[in-house]
């Protein structure tokens, strides 16, 4: 069942009902301040830091759900209705949602009158716009009262929502000519304040919520716009809102156009007053009077969309398969600039006050999102490197606001070290930048423990080895890819933190993952030590990678599969000879992607062992069989429910490893097979099952064990973003940079017989155009001229280079 469409040509996902099985969203922002916004309307908004800078209130699993967001209230002669549908739940004649890059529209039509309301930040702006227009679609005239409303929440998220017996009395706003300030806490502590305002005369106002609703009702109840006239209340303490009446005397065929800016604001500590008690409005004028005529609103929409034109021309595709373009020239990049803005911060599972930008999520973001913004991922990798350990290990995490290593979470998940490795060789094959390798990059932040960072990856490359257990591979601390995999825990205790509790000491829980990521990862340090002239660093990084792969051999292949890991008491997980968790994903498809196994036939009977226990029409679970007790030396894994999340569940940010894989020994039908199992566009036919937005991809689909096989869980903020383009675009297509030219080794299904290529890298452009049958190994021709090999040498900036494949 389908709950709407791809509308390709405008890039937007429309969603023809209120009623989907989840609340679908988009995100607004791409660079300082953000939004969620649902499809009836739902979400916040923040400025950088989702739990530290929130500007308006959201309450995650509220009942009704998605309940609190940016309302407009229509009352039309007495009929009281949204044209997002939420909070009134009143039957629309027409309903429709446009997720589109970077903005949301909503429409609603009742009773002869359309409402649409147009919501997106800005570039460079630090506001969101919400435009509507009203149209009398009747053949009478109409005189309409129109009420906007957000609950503004008192910056702190996680403050907001639990330290009632301040919160409830610090509540301040101003009001003046028609624009509603958000000042709480801007008397003492805080340099900033929110300003919400419209561009036509108001007939009213309110500020406080009680005022509003009417004291003991719901959104639905509301009191203000069912009355049609506003209080034009003064919140003081309790719950400041801003809401805003207007009146609309409309004739037949009639429009009228409104914008409502909600922005942030600062003031340097010695100009925030324009008068004792009074804040300093003058950004805010500034800002207002940006839009204070509808047709710059329309101007900075179209620079948005003007924006997103330029960004997602970098790699696009065109083949005869419309899923397979969508994915790719739109929606999947979308999402990797998303998770590059949010990491796992802020999304419908994320709520914005738990978690900072992870160490390896970062790393693995940037895959995605490098060849899009690559001076941003500079940065990134420079405020990643900056919360390094001396010894190589990092803080998991770093807080966005701070850029400062989160203590609360700590370090030892024992695979963070080498992503930055991954990361930084993406970025150097996109730009050439091996500057970047010179830069003075601090340790724990500390600018007097500053090193080169490719001192940085030299200890990053060195974890693994100085941290190596009685087999010879890497020990896995508290955890390594899989944060539930806890070997060194042991937690009994309700309610403490796996990730978190003391670890007991031990030095023998070995992860042979790890393992293989230093076989697939140390090849890139390898390079960019032999490109500095340090042969001998090359020479010994390429030992070291050499004996790591001979350890997986001797004491990580089970026989039809290579192991998961030793556990605390040095006993095999992911063996055969377990009970339960006999075959685990990750190493198979990280293992083969770094070689091994790959001569000498390991590599195929390990991903044949894949698709005969692991494989499902949703995806390939994480183990089988998945865990019916808790075992307390596995840690968290084995808590969930069979078939859900790390038990058994789909992760769609470790499939990619084996469709990789697939690619890496030439099975071109399973690789295509597998991307189309889990990709959401394949999926949209199946929403009713699978839920979640079918435009993005979600980081869990629920196991053959779960009760709801096929069921996503935690859409958009997942590294599934990131792997699955760098799979599809870099792997199946095969069109991937190199240090010295652009490779060009597609392996896709045969399905997909001709394609054409667009890559823009190093200033150049790239026409690849392909004939394929299947399989692997390519033939090509650059400019009339056949090829050597797989490597397009890198062009000129401003060239255009022809290259013609047959596969």
């Amino acid at each position: 069942m389908q709950f709407g469409h791809f509308d390709d040509e405008a890039r937007e996902y429309v969603i023809t009902t209120p009623h989907t099985p989840y609340p679908w969203i988009n995100y607004l922002g791409s660079q300082e301040f953000f939004g969620l916004v649902s499809h009836t309307g739902g979400g916040y908004s923040f400025y950088r830091d989702a739990k530290m800078r929130r500007l308006t209130r959201y309450r995650y699993n509220n009942i009704p759900v998605d309940d609190g967001g940016r309302y407009f209230s229509i009352n039309d002669g007495g009929d009281v209705w949204s044209p997002s549908y939420r909070p009134y739940k009143k039957d629309l004649d027409r309903f429709e949602t446009r997720h589109g890059m970077g903005y949301t529209r909503i429409t609603g039509e009742r009773g002869g009158l359309e409402a649409s309301v147009l919501f997106f930040v800005p570039v460079d702006i630090n506001a969101e716009i919400h435009q509507v227009t009203l149209t009398n679609l009747s053949d009478a005239p109409k005189a309409v009262d129109l009420f906007s409303f957000v609950e503004f929440c008192l910056w702190n998220a996680e403050d907001d929502q639990t330290n009632y017996q301040r919160n409830l009395s610090i509540g301040e706003v101003e009001v003046e000519d028609g624009a509603i300030y958000h000042k709480t806490e801007y008397r003492e502590r805080r340099n900033h304040y929110a300003v919400y305002a419209v561009n036509a005369p108001i007939a009213g106002f309110d500020t406080d919520r009680d005022a509003y609703l009417g004291y003991g009702n719901g959104f639905h109840e509301a009191a203000v716009p069912h009355a049609a006239t506003s209080q034009d209340s003064v919140a003081s303490g309790w719950y400041p809102i801003a809401s805003h009446h207007l009146e609309a005397e409309l004739a037949p065929g009639e429009s009228r156009q409104y914008t409502f800016v909600l922005g942030y604001l600062e003031n340097a500590d010695d100009d925030k007053w324009e008068s004792p008690g009074v804040i300093n409005k003058a950004p805010a004028r500034a800002l207002l009077a940006r839009f204070d005529d509808n047709a710059k609103t329309d101007a900075e929409f179209a620079r948005l969309n003007e924006y997103w034109d330029n960004l997602l021309g970098s790699y696009t595709v065109s083949s005869t398969d419309d899923k397979l373009d969508r994915m790719v020239n739109i929606w999947n990049q979308y999402q990797c600039m998303v998770t590059y803005n949010m990491s796992r911060s802020a999304s419908y599972f994320e709520t914005g006050m738990g978690r900072g930008m992870g160490f390896r999520d970062s790393s693995q973001d940037l895959l995605g999102f490098v060849h899009l913004v690559p001076e941003r991922a500079r940065e990134r990798i420079i405020d990643i490197a900056s919360t390094q350990f001396e010894d190589g290990s990092a803080y998991h995490q770093y807080q966005p606001l701070t850029k400062r290593g989160n203590h609360a979470l700590g370090s030892g998940f024992n695979d963070d070290p080498l992503w930055l490795i991954l990361g930084v060789a993406a970025y150097i094959k996109e730009t050439g930048d091996f500057a970047i390798l010179d830069e003075m990059v601090p340790f724990d932040n500390d600018e007097s423990l500053a090193q080169p960072l490719m001192e940085h990856l030299k200890r990053s490359f060195n974890h693994p080895l100085e941290k190596a257990g009685p087999h010879g591979l890497p020990l896995i601390g508290r955890a390594d890819w899989n944060d539930c995999l806890n070997l060194n825990c042991f937690s009994s205790t309700p309610g403490e933190s796996f990730q978190t509790t003391e670890n007991q000491a031990g030095g023998v829980a070995e992860s042979v993952f790890i393992a293989g990521m230093f076989a697939a990862i140390g090849p890139d340090y390898v390079a960019l030590a032999r490109r500095r002239g340090d042969d001998a660093e090359a020479e010994r990084a390429e030992k070291a990678i050499a004996d790591m792969k001979q350890a997986v051999i001797d004491h990580g292949w089970d026989g039809e599969w290579f192991l998961r890991a030793y556990d605390f008491y040095g006993n095999k997980v992911g063996s055969h000879e377990n009970a339960e968790g006999q075959i685990w994903i990750e190493p198979q498809g990280f293992c083969i992607m770094g070689g091994i196994g790959v001569d000498d036939g390991k590599a195929i009977k390990a991903l044949d062992s894949c698709r005969e226990r692991l494989n499902t029409p949703h995806g390939m679970v994480l183990q089988n069989p998945a865990y019916t007790s808790y075992q307390i030396e596995l840690g968290e894994v084995s808590t969930y429910p069979p078939g859900y999340k790390e038990n058994g569940g789909i992760f769609c940010h470790n499939n990619p490893w084996v469709i990789i894989a697939e690619t890496v020994v030439g099975r071109a039908e399973h690789a295509w097979e597998y991307y189309k199992q889990i990709t959401p566009a394949y999926r949209e036919e199946i929403s009713e099952v699978h839920r979640l937005e079918p435009y993005v991809y979600a980081q869990m689909i629920a196991g053959k064990d779960a009760s709801r096989h096929g069921e996503a869980k935690n859409s958009w903020l997942t590294g599934t973003a990131s792997w699955n383009f760098v799979t599809v675009s870099q792997y199946l297509l095969g069109v991937r940079p190199g240090y010295d030219g652009l490779i060009v080794d597609p392996c896709i299904g045969a399905e997909v017989a001709d394609f054409t290529v667009r890559r823009q890298v190093r200033g150049a452009e790239y026409v690849i155009t392909v004939t394929n049958s299947g399989g692997k190994g390519a033939t090509l021709t650059v400019d009339g001229d056949v090829l050597d090999g797989t490597v397009v040498p890198y062009a000129a900036p401003g060239s255009v280079v022809h290259v013609s494949v047959t596969v």
